[in-house]
């Protein structure tokens, strides 16, 4: 009976080590995350939709709000730019009148210096005005409003670019925390084989209660970490969600983007440049500093004579005898505008100012992106070494547990030192999938610093998970 007992010992302890070391050494790989996930949540009963980063992208610029409004704002600001360009063509109105005067004599006594004369009579006309030159006034005004909206095109395209990284960031960060959440499932099978074991032991007398104590402990405490991780990635998933623009919930099986990036440049110089060449906020400001000067001149212009040409004609079928049947006329107008009490000068130099404040927004905005640029530079090498670093650390806790697991088999240690092995290989084998998004979420932040985001085209593919 006692040969059996070993027997069966032995086997419990052969078939959960091999099972251990193998969970130890395999980093749970990160294309079976997805799968994991699509498991849990068809056991659950939810539907769940297959997602890649690029259907992510699409479905992100086509419903999310702020890049509608963007939209809309920009459309706005180009139907300004018709407003002001209206002024340089013709304007022709059509005219009619049908007027009963009380005898063929009314005069109004009082009100304006006008001709006095009311006559009775039925016409209708049209007249059409040419303006000739108003020195720069209105040209310049229409090249205001058409830099204003192409700033609003770059701003459309800035907010583009922003909820494009913020995809980017969920969706790495949903991967991220479905692959701990993995980590730490395995680890509850781990630490529930170490139970198993030693209460087998535990009750063949040849390990103390003390060990299943410390045993029981570990396992609860891998639910704990297990509870930690699925609310973490439910929370991903939920901000996944709104950021493509969504109200509810959705439920994706994502497809895993571990390719690790190219090592960033040497030197961060060059991305400065880049950055400041492309990023669209910048050359919004640019056209914003440029709208405003032509503003200015604009209002200077306003000082200056306005000269319009002008024809009035038509035809009248009711009218006093002494009038003809139809009538035109046509002339020039110049319109010179002598005291405002200071309301042009003042207007003048107030978009004069506005455009130096804009100039210094630009300067602002360059300095600040310059340092965006090199923090994100800085990150993402951090990152990869990161990334390097907690490999090699995974490696050795592997091997430290392994170690630690032969010696608690060979009554040469306690269950404490192997439970601070099983600690030590959960915290590298989480910290190494956090690195390895984390490089993904870096380059990502990086490649919007200096404006290379890669914007998705909005296809039929794309917007149907």
């Amino acid at each position: 009976m006692k040969r059996i007992t070993a027997m069966v010992v032995a086997s419990v302890f052969t078939c959960s080590s091999e099972l251990v070391s193998a969970q130890a050494r395999a980093l749970p790989p990160a294309t079976k995350v997805g799968t994991e996930q699509a498991r849990i949540t068809a056991a659950a009963g939810a539907t769940v939709e297959p997602l890649t980063l690029a259907q992510a992208r699409g479905i992100a610029l086509r419903n999310h709000p702020d890049i509608a409004a963007a939209g809309y704002r920009a459309q706005a600001e180009h139907q300004v730019f018709a407003q002001a360009r209206s002024g340089l063509l013709p304007q022709i109105t059509a005219y009619g009148s049908s007027v009963h005067a009380g005898s063929d004599n009314t005069r109004l006594m009082a009100g304006g210096l006008n001709n006095p004369s009311v006559i009775s009579r039925t016409a209708f006309g049209v007249g059409a005005s040419q303006l000739i030159t108003d020195f720069g006034h209105t040209s310049n005004l229409a090249a205001s409003a058409e830099l204003s909206a192409s700033a609003a095109d770059q701003t459309a395209s800035a907010t583009r670019e922003q909820v494009l990284l913020e995809v980017d960031r969920n969706y790495f960060g949903a991967l991220q925390a479905q692959a701990v959440e993995n980590v730490a499932r395995q680890t509850l099978d781990t630490r529930q084989l170490l139970v198993d074991r030693v209460t087998v032991l535990a009750q063949n007398k040849l390990k103390s209660d003390l060990d299943v104590s410390f045993a029981q402990v570990a396992l609860e405490d891998a639910r704990l970490l297990v509870l930690r991780a699925q609310n973490d990635a439910e929370s991903a998933l939920a901000a996944l969600s709104t950021v493509l623009g969504y109200r509810e919930q959705h439920r994706f099986v994502l497809a895993d983007e571990t390719v690790v990036p190219v090592p960033a440049a040497a030197d961060v110089s060059p991305l400065i440049e880049q950055a400041l060449h492309d990023r669209p906020e910048l050359a919004g400001l640019r056209d914003e500093r440029d709208s405003a000067l032509h503003l200015a001149l604009s209002l200077r212009d306003a000082r200056l004579p306005t000269i319009s040409a002008v024809v009035a004609a038509g035809n009248a079928p009711s009218h006093d005898a002494r009038l003809p049947d139809n009538y035109s006329a046509g002339g020039l107008e110049v319109s010179v505008p002598l005291f405002a009490g200071g309301l042009y000068q003042a207007r003048q130099r107030e978009a004069e100012l506005r455009a130096k404040a804009a100039a210094e927004s630009l300067r602002t905005a360059e300095d600040n992106i310059s340092r965006d640029v090199r923090i994100a530079w800085l990150n993402l090498n951090n990152a990869r070494e990161r990334l390097r670093t907690t490999g090699q650390l995974r490696r050795y806790a592997v091997t430290s547990y392994e170690l630690a697991d032969a010696r608690y088999r060979a009554g040469s240690s306690s269950i404490v030192e192997l439970s601070q092995a099983q600690l030590a290989l959960t915290a590298a084998q989480i910290d190494e999938v956090a690195a390895r998004y984390e490089v993904l979420i870096r380059a990502s932040d990086l490649n919007y610093q200096i404006g290379v985001l890669p914007v998705a085209e909005v296809t039929d593919e794309d917007t149907t998970p």
